[in-house]
């Protein structure tokens, strides 16, 4: 994503595609180094990622937590924003617990796209995204008001 008179638009996105099968640790790689080389090409000022979050499955949610290390370990040189899953469900739809359509919906119409995107993690991504790009612009706000405020 990238900002332009007050604007967001996509500059890229995408999705790392792991073979299933293959074992952790060469996903993990593949994430890793996938992750970098984006970095690499694009040049961000920053990056923002999803949260730990709990989830029923304790498999799952341990290997969500070390593919969220291995783009943290990319991203190891530039600043790093979190948000949770409800927060950034809440800056977009406006509701915390909204189901992924309504979020993918939102990221479509924000972003000026014509579909959502086909993949869940890509819109997952743009959402994270957008709700980075919302709360940056709230700060700045919020700096120009306290320096404009009497003392």
């Amino acid at each position: 994503m990238d900002e332009r008179d007050g604007r967001l638009r996509v500059v890229d996105f995408g999705v790392v595609r792991c073979p299933p099968r293959e074992p952790l640790v060469l996903r993990l790689q593949r994430l890793h180094r996938e992750i970098g080389d984006v970095i690499q090409r694009l040049q961000p000022d920053e990056v923002a990622v999803e949260s730990v979050f709990s989830a029923a499955n304790a498999k799952a949610a341990l290997t969500l937590g070390h593919a969220r290390g291995a783009v943290l370990a990319a991203a190891a040189n530039l600043p790093v924003a979190e948000y949770s899953p409800r927060s950034v469900k809440q800056a977009l739809t406006g509701y915390g617990a909204a189901g992924k359509g309504s979020v993918a919906g939102m990221v479509a119409r924000r972003l000026g796209m014509a579909e959502p995107p086909d993949a869940e993690d890509a819109a997952d991504a743009l959402a994270v995204a957008i709700c980075h790009g919302d709360a940056r612009r709230a700060e700045a706000r919020l700096a120009r008001a306290v320096q404009r405020r009497p003392r």
